[in-house]
């Protein structure tokens, strides 16, 4: 049975136009500040109404400054065609920045541009550019939606040449568990290109246009989940290769040469990851491209992601390091000021030791010195000596024992054992992905309330999606303490690592490798015991294998965390 989008409502059949992600388009201002879009037709770039638009009544001229529901100041046109225009705008009431898309209220596809905005909004999901509002006002339709300043489009990204490998697997791994997400409400994007994916200063991707950028041009699809798994493999393909997997050049890349096909991208550009090379086949294979090395075609988000969980997981690159510059010493600190610069040629005359002290004073110094060297060694002698003697005499007396008293000790108190360490903070650890991990629940694992908890986000398996390593949470204790074992609570069996940051770290470990593996296990109350007591004052709950919770999601729970030394 084919599939049926809901990105596009009431939309003519677009029967007969190339594939989606062929077409040399560009989506809608969906907030990226300082990067406009620009959409390559030349009657839809200068607003020319086109031959679907023929009859309808004009669109209304917005400008700006002009205010839609006395909140949204409209600031800067950032598109303006086919009946609509796109625009970066200021709500007024919470003092933010906005995009705002318009069209007049009798516009043929605006009902469909309300309902894929309203059902756009209802799906919640972070990873998209998030609909904030739907609203039809008199002879007006507008969709207000998030406006992301420091997000940088994918095609700027590709301007400077392909991505690294890790970048490439974290934006395939990404966009295609959001995708599925997506298509398991009912939705579809069906305009995937690299003006709508974005990557945020903290790493995270994220889609902007879900089922809005298709209603708004009245683009339909049979087969929502087929267009969508190939635009991934398109953007795949691009950050592997810097080219366009279509013989056209688009979004400012160029294409493949003519009449030779689609060929992998290990084969357009040397060093390219085999495995991801043949995963943007597998999503690209279609109308009779087969996938490469003989691999079944992906032709949904859901098997796309599938086939990312089967590959070798691809770590981080390794922080290069530079070497500190060697420290020079000055003129001054050499002992070298005051002196005359010698000649280039001249033998340096060896320094002569300065003479011993000959005057009155310094034989009195001398004969000092050698009186409190000759004090202290009788004193050592003296105490060796007495040692002695009271070793002995308790070696001869088997009963007899021997007390000390408290104000002569002089050594230091080794610290009790077995007694509670309280922790004074902690912090969400999320290194190998955007670095965030539900940061407002960590306090909950040492409220002494079991039933709080900090939980991690939703993955695809217990080991992560394959994307990292795990996930966990910093405890600070305060000072550097003696710690004997860690009581972790579960909900769901979790596996689970203590690691330990060492007496000598000064400040918290900003990496994983600032933390060394002292124990591990795994349940729901795990007992997490070194070998040995040890000191530190930064503890690291790692996260390795997460349980699946009641609602079927693959989660981490972390109750409770109690230390003692």
């Amino acid at each position: 049975m084919a599939e049926r989008s809901t990105a596009a409502v009431d939309v003519a059949d677009n029967s007969g136009e190339e594939p989606l992600t062929a077409q040399a388009d560009q989506s809608t201002a969906d907030g990226v500040a300082n990067n406009r879009e620009r959409d390559t037709d030349s009657d839809e770039a200068q607003g020319t109404p086109t031959n679907e638009d023929s009859g309808k009544s004009s669109p209304p001229d917005p400008h700006s400054g002009h205010k839609l529901a006395r909140r949204y100041r409209l600031e800067e046109c950032v598109t303006r065609l086919d009946g609509f225009s796109s625009w970066r705008a200021v709500d007024e009431k919470l003092r933010r920045a906005v995009g705002v898309h318009i069209l007049p209220a009798d516009h043929a596809r605006a009902r469909s541009v309300l309902a894929s905005a309203r059902s756009s909004a209802l799906l919640g999901d972070p990873r998209f550019v998030q609909v904030l509002d739907a609203v039809e006002d008199e002879d007006l339709v507008y969709v207000v939606h998030e406006w992301l300043p420091d997000a940088t489009e994918l095609t700027a990204l590709l301007a400077s040449g392909p991505l690294e490998v890790y970048d490439a697997y974290q934006m395939v791994s990404q966009v295609a568990a959001a995708m599925a997400a997506a298509h398991r409400e009912g939705l579809a994007h069906l305009r995937l290109s690299p003006n709508a994916v974005l990557r945020t200063s903290t790493g995270q991707w994220r889609i902007r246009g879900l089922a809005v950028n298709a209603a708004l041009r009245g683009i339909g699809s049979d087969t929502p989940q087929r267009t969508d798994t190939e635009a991934i493999g398109a953007l795949l393909y691009a950050t592997l290769t810097q080219r366009w997997p279509y013989e056209d050049d688009a979004h400012g890349l160029v294409g493949l040469p003519k009449d030779i096909g689609l060929i992998p991208p290990d084969q357009v550009r040397a060093g390219v990851h085999r495995g991801l090379s043949e995963l943007a086949m597998r999503a690209l294979a279609n109308d009779g491209a087969t996938a490469s090395r003989h691999e079944a075609p992906c032709t949904t988000p859901e098997e796309l992601v599938k086939a990312i969980g089967e590959m070798p997981r691809i770590r981080p690159p390794e922080p290069a390091y530079t070497a500190p510059p060697t420290y020079q010493g000055t003129a001054y600190q050499q002992g070298a000021y005051g002196r005359p610069t010698p000649r280039p040629g001249a033998a340096q005359p060896a320094p002569t030791p300065p003479p011993p002290l000959q005057s009155r004073t310094g034989k009195a110094l001398k004969w000092g010195v050698s009186a409190l060297l000759i004090a202290a060694l009788g004193l050592g002698s003296w105490q060796l000596a007495d040692a002695l003697m009271e070793r002995g005499g308790t070696a001869d007396d088997p009963d007899q024992t021997q007390t000390v008293d408290g104000d002569n000790d002089k050594g230091a108190k080794a610290p009790a054992s077995g007694k509670p360490v309280s922790i004074v903070g902690a912090r969400d650890f999320d290194p190998f992905g955007d670095q965030s991990e539900k940061p407002s629940e960590v306090g909950n694992i040492f409220d002494n309330n079991p039933s709080t908890y900090w939980q991690t986000d939703y993955y695809l398996s217990s080991d992560f999606g394959r994307l990292k390593d795990g996930v966990g949470v910093i405890v600070d204790l305060g000072k550097v303490q003696q710690v004997g074992k860690v009581a972790v609570t579960f909900i769901g069996n979790t596996s689970v690592e203590l690691r330990s940051a060492g007496t000598d770290a000064a400040e918290e470990p900003a990496s994983f490798d600032g933390y060394q593996k002292v124990a591990e296990g795994s349940g729901t109350s795990v007992e997490l015991k070194p070998s040995k007591a040890f000191k530190s004052r930064y503890l690291l709950v790692w996260l390795t294998d997460l349980p699946m919770q009641a609602n079927g999601e693959w989660r981490g729970r972390l109750a409770d965390v109690k230390v003692t030394s």
